[in-house]
């Protein structure tokens, strides 16, 4: 028994050296004060979300958890009010993999909220499956259902500025081959979740280039980012034989997801970030995306098909028939 508490110990203590002489520490933040700003914060009961929507609340922000699950996002919200000592932390449903529910979702903030300053694009999932819409799972969630909330929103973001909408990217957009023509259907393919996850996070970037390029005469500003690799519950969508290698990995190396906030908050918070409109952000600062990410034609193609699949600017047109309809997560 004395060996194998030594040995536990020894282990304990060598993955603590490890953990933290591999991971280096974040930076010290100085966050304003936000009192009188209400921001919206998807996929705020978990996660980088939750993590940004407490940092937030601290700040003095009035904050919305708009989320899919009720119980865990009525938690969040009472647990960042005791937390923080700010009541004005709210939940509200959001089902991102619904179009109607985003429209939902925006019409009952409209009605009930008279400022929005800051929108945080943060849910995301990287599981394979389709939507109640037809879209693929991923790329409805991480960008349609964003794209669709941020037009939906645009005008009271306008008449509130200077506003700020923050999208949650990913370095895995270097590896994203959007083609305007088939988009919101999987991609083929033995590793087609993954491919569209990456098609998505791509979008993001893209997204974020665009709507600068359109607000330039506005007070709305836009930003993606890539919050570093997180250990978050993004991982439980992990093929089964991966997560043993996976997930002890993600502890060891990876950043919590306090430590993942920081660039979302640095976009959302930080003074005289306006020149950087559209840019592309990691905790090293505004940095170049890969090719794609900069493909200012592929953007505006990007934009201009998001707007039909999700019936804006014209009638909506749906994924082909011919695209594959995995089951719903």
């Amino acid at each position: 028994m004395g060996w194998a508490l030594l040995c536990v110990g020894l282990l304990l203590a060598l993955y603590t050296l490890l953990r933290h002489g591999l991971r280096s520490a974040p930076r010290p933040r100085t966050r304003p004060a936000l009192r009188g700003r209400t921001a919206i914060v998807t996929g705020g009961s978990s996660g980088i979300g939750a993590a940004t929507a407490l940092e937030l609340a601290r700040c003095g922000a009035r904050v919305i958890l708009a989320t899919r699950n009720a119980l865990r996002g009525e938690a969040a919200a009472s647990r960042i009010r005791t937390e923080t000592g700010n009541e004005e932390v709210r939940f509200m449903h959001l089902d991102l993999a619904s179009l109607r529910s985003v429209r939902a979702f925006a019409s009952t903030f409209l009605r009930q909220e008279p400022h929005l300053h800051l929108l945080i694009n943060n849910a995301g999932v990287s599981a394979g499956g389709t939507t109640e819409d037809g879209f693929s799972l991923p790329f409805q969630v991480n960008h349609l259902g964003h794209f669709l909330l941020t037009q939906l929103l645009l005008e009271r973001l306008r008449s509130c500025g200077p506003s700020r909408v923050v999208i949650v990217a990913s370095s895995a957009h270097c590896a994203g081959r959007l083609r305007p023509e088939s988009l919101g259907r999987p991609p083929p393919g033995l590793f087609s979740a993954f491919q569209d996850y990456c098609d998505s996070k791509l979008a993001n970037v893209l997204h974020a280039r665009e709507l600068a390029t359109r607000e330039q005469d506005t007070q709305v500003t836009c930003y993606a980012m890539h919050p570093g690799f997180v250990n978050t519950a993004l991982f439980r969508h992990a093929p089964l034989w991966l997560k043993p290698l996976l997930l002890p990995l993600a502890w060891l190396l990876f950043l919590d997801p306090s430590e993942g906030a920081q660039v979302v908050l640095d976009c959302a918070t930080r003074d005289g970030l306006e020149p950087f409109s559209g840019r592309y952000f990691t905790d090293s600062g505004p940095q170049q995306p890969w090719p794609r990410g900069r493909d200012d034609r592929l953007a505006r193609a990007l934009w201009e098909s998001s707007e039909r699949l999700v019936g804006l600017g014209g009638d909506k047109v749906g994924p082909s028939p011919a695209a594959p309809t995995a089951p719903a997560q």
